[in-house]
């Protein structure tokens, strides 16, 4: 099985900057996306349809905000949308498919970089959603939680960890918060079966970040314990770049 995960920042560009192609050429089996930016009504169903892909959408209230998405050649059992907290859901940040035993995740951690207000937000947000996916696991063992979780959490994960030190997205509280989250029983599998490797998944539009590589690890499969053993690969596409992220893709054996 194989899943791909990309925060595409706004899903009509990256259509006109060649995802249809690029999906064509990897054929997920479920793609994952964060950051869709649009409504129901402005979604191009009938291209994805074409291409073989079932959608399910949970899109912000705010027009051209946030927003996630699971497209999937086979339907799945059951979709959940949100994780049922007001606040948090408006924002369109979580979307559940379950396929038998296996749940797949595409979540979009809110990003504290535009002041205290959100940084807040951000934290708030974290507890809830490590209480809620905890929950779940009493009766959803197998999880893939994947998405843009707007952290680095060690300094192999950023390209520059003394100077980023303060900035949202690799402060303490947040590095302290991932591990926390791992602890409870979750997997980071890429740096499970990666350890050593120096690889980013979102590069900032200034500076000329993205040909120097000064980037950021910020996107990520999490599973649990009893998926481990079925990891075959995770491969960072750097070279993708429909966006300022790029994709993310895990392969599993189903």
């Amino acid at each position: 099985m194989k899943i791909a995960t990309y925060n595409v920042n706004g899903l009509r560009a990256a259509i006109t900057k060649g995802l249809p192609e690029w999906l064509i050429k990897e054929q997920p089996d479920v793609l994952c996306l964060q950051e869709t930016k649009l409504q129901s009504d402005q979604y191009p169903l009938s291209l994805f349809e074409e291409l073989g892909y079932h959608s399910y959408l949970y899109c912000a209230q705010k027009k051209g905000y946030s927003g996630v998405a699971i497209l999937t050649k086979q339907k799945p059992d059951h979709v959940e949308y949100g994780i049922g907290i007001e606040a948090y859901d408006q924002e369109g940040r979580f979307i559940r498919a379950d396929y038998g035993d296996l749940s797949v995740i595409s979540v979009y951690h809110p990003s504290g970089t535009s002041g205290e207000e959100r940084q807040a937000f951000k934290m708030f947000w974290l507890d809830a959603f490590q209480q809620y996916i905890l929950k779940l696991c009493e009766t959803r063992h197998n999880l893939i939680i994947c998405g843009d979780y707007n952290i680095c959490h060690e300094p192999i994960d950023i390209h520059d960890p003394i100077r980023n030190a303060k900035n949202s997205g690799f402060l303490p509280e947040e590095r302290e918060w991932m591990t926390r989250f791992l602890s409870e029983g979750f997997t980071d599998s890429f740096r499970y079966l990666y350890p050593e490797n120096q690889e980013y998944t979102w590069w900032s539009y200034r500076f000329n970040a993205r040909a120097n590589n000064k980037g950021w690890r910020l996107d990520y499969f999490m599973v649990t314990e009893p998926v481990v053993p079925l990891l075959k690969d995770v491969t960072i596409q750097s070279e993708v770049s429909y966006s300022d992220h790029c994709p993310v893709i895990l392969e599993v054996q189903s």
